[in-house]
């Protein structure tokens, strides 16, 4: 079984949409930490690609630290979901979740200052730490937990 997949007819390259392919299987835990990853040549014949593009898709996870290769045995998984993102990965979801924060608070008819000067106070007062505890019978009221359970 092929844990990723590569559409020719796509115009995205085939390098790139290896790459993402193999990034998306670990992030979403088909592949785990210590995984033995498909030969380069058993990956290409799969795929029916060309064997030096494998390699250089596991030479750039290797140097990203997304895979370890160990000479004699193989390919393996060494990034846990959260480090096999794209490294803008996380960059591009702050800036869209900025946006939305951004674009809310302009309906609300709040500045860019009030935001940013809320958020702040809100962060120094702790508030951020606080998550809400719902049990059965109760009502979404804040309640900050304390360390050791509820």
């Amino acid at each position: 079984m092929t844990v990723v997949s590569v559409d020719p007819r796509d115009p995205t390259p085939i390098y790139a949409q290896l790459e993402r392919g193999l990034r998306a299987a670990i992030a979403t835990g088909r592949l785990r930490v210590s995984d033995q990853l498909p030969t380069v040549r058993q990956l290409a014949v799969d795929l029916r690609v060309n064997a030096n593009t494998v390699a250089r898709v596991y030479a750039e996870l290797e140097r990203a630290g997304v895979i370890e290769t160990r000479r004699g045995v193989g390919s393996f998984i060494s990034a846990t979901p959260v480090q096999a993102r794209p490294p803008r990965e996380h960059e591009r979801r702050l800036r869209a979740f900025a946006t939305r924060v951004l674009s809310d608070a302009d309906r609300a008819g709040f500045t860019i200052g009030e935001v940013i000067a809320a958020l702040g106070e809100h962060h120094s007062a702790g508030v951020a730490r606080k998550e809400t505890v719902l049990r059965p019978g109760e009502s979404r009221t804040p309640r900050t937990l304390k360390k050791g359970g509820a």
